[in-house]
């Protein structure tokens, strides 16, 4: 096998999270092939341990972010890494402290989808949390990778805690209003909403309709013509996978009636709502989400808080 493949193996066993069996089924085969494959990629030097320092967090952007906006917390990555993928990574770590601080008997967790919040799961340790439960508060993608989709993510952070998980039995986005409005009254369905309204804490992305940055292209639901459509009709980016515009406010847009999930006027009576989205280019998007109040902590990276700032007219401190 070629040093890209192993070192393709190798990135999924130590720095995805997935053990052998998953590999295994992933490639069609054995488990212990998979073993060999990364005894092979140890041996060509494709691998190396390093030592994570603390994240550095920027205290006086998060500081004018708490200021600026309804927020509980603020952490703010300070020195972002240029490399995307990295970038998403250490968002990752904070989003995984930030959950973590507030595990407890009995809580119940929202999650969403998409790659921020599959970092912060990734990073999130194994720790037991008696009575506890997860819930998958928006509808399945059924198509792309599923790692980044929400049964997945949910199933893997309920295994980390030991806890049970929740499936919302349902595709993210259908292809009528007339259908979304059957299926949220189908009552396996409705019991799971009526659940995700009741979370403790919910773990979200922040979507954006630059084709470049936008997930729900990249899943294959919306086509770079629909995406200009939104941003003529005034979206900046989307929440739980419904648009909003610069202001916040939810589109009055035929998308938005045919998503399945969680409403985002829910998320503001939720106590705590983590959302997780970096890099200036999403600055739109991220003031957007916040302007609207479905955020109480927001994850983000130095830069994008900045932009954040400077679109709100806010004093960007250094």
């Amino acid at each position: 096998m070629d040093d890209e493949r192993l070192a393709e193996i190798a990135s999924w066993y130590y720095e995805e999270g997935l053990d052998q069996a998953a590999i295994a089924r992933r490639l069609g085969c054995s488990r212990s092939m998979v073993s060999r494959y990364l005894k092979a990629a140890w041996a060509r030097g494709l691998i190396e341990i390093r030592v994570r320092h603390p994240l550095k967090i920027n205290l006086h952007l998060a500081n004018a972010l708490r200021s600026a906006f309804p927020l509980k917390e603020a952490l703010v990555l300070a020195h972002p890494p240029a490399d995307p993928r990295l970038l998403l990574r250490r968002l990752g770590e904070l989003g995984a402290q930030a959950l973590r601080q507030r595990l407890r008997p009995g809580i119940r967790i929202g999650v969403s989808w998409g790659t921020a919040v599959y970092e912060v799961v990734r990073a999130m340790p194994e720790a037991p949390t008696p009575g506890g439960q997860v819930i998958q508060i928006i509808g399945a993608l059924g198509a792309g990778d599923p790692m980044i989709d929400g049964p997945e993510l949910a199933r893997w952070l309920a295994e980390k805690l030991e806890v049970p998980v929740r499936h919302l039995h349902a595709p993210l986005l259908v292809e009528s209003e007339a259908v979304a409005r059957a299926l949220r009254g189908e009552r396996a369905i409705a019991e799971t909403l009526a659940m995700a309204r009741k979370v403790h804490v919910a773990l979200i992305g922040i979507g954006s309709v630059d084709p470049r940055l936008s997930s729900l292209r990249r899943a294959g639901y919306l086509t770079e013509g629909e995406l200009e459509a939104l941003r003529a009709a005034g979206a900046v980016g989307d929440i739980l996978a419904r648009a909003l515009d610069g202001e916040g406010q939810l589109l009055d847009h035929p998308l938005n009636r045919r998503v399945i999930g969680l409403e985002p006027e829910a998320l503001r009576r939720i106590p705590t709502v983590i959302a997780v989205a970096g890099s200036a280019a999403k600055a739109p998007a991220i003031r957007a989400a916040l302007r609207g109040g479905y955020v109480d902590v927001l994850v983000t990276d130095a830069e994008a808080a900045a932009a954040v700032l400077t679109l709100e007219g806010a004093k960007v401190y250094a």
